[in-house]
């Protein structure tokens, strides 16, 4: 970070610090979301007829209807239940990217200010 507010601060002499920041933050980025693709999230449909897993980049991992309930529902219902079990197992998803985010920034590292703000606002004040 220290890069990154000399580079706000308006000295552009830090931008090969800046660009290392940067890159250091990518690695582990790419680092987090490698660990991300071995989970594995669950969700159901609201009937838990049908158990769907995805791997934390939301690739399909397996589909499980449960044969004793799969009686009860004809084809349109069946192809429903299986969407809205894609749709919860895609929001866990989605909730743990969230928490794989806030680890990497802090808490409150999403909605913190962009850190090159100030740089940007001299640049278009011609500064």
């Amino acid at each position: 970070m220290r890069h990154v507010e000399s580079f706000a601060e308006g000295r552009p002499d830090e931008v090969t610090g800046l660009l290392r920041e940067a890159d250091g933050w990518a690695r582990t980025l790419a680092g987090a979301m490698g660990q991300l693709e071995e989970e594995r999230l669950t969700g159901t449909d609201p009937a838990e007829v049908v158990r769907v897993e995805v791997s934390g980049t939301g690739r399909l991992r397996a589909l499980t209807i449960d044969p004793r309930r799969l009686r009860d529902l004809d084809h349109l219902q069946l192809a429903q239940a299986v969407q809205e079990a894609i749709v919860a197992a895609h929001h866990t998803m989605g909730e743990r990217l969230e928490e794989v985010v806030e680890g990497l920034t802090g808490p409150g590292g999403a909605s913190a200010a962009d850190p090159l703000e100030g740089y940007i606002r001299n640049v278009l004040r011609g500064e």
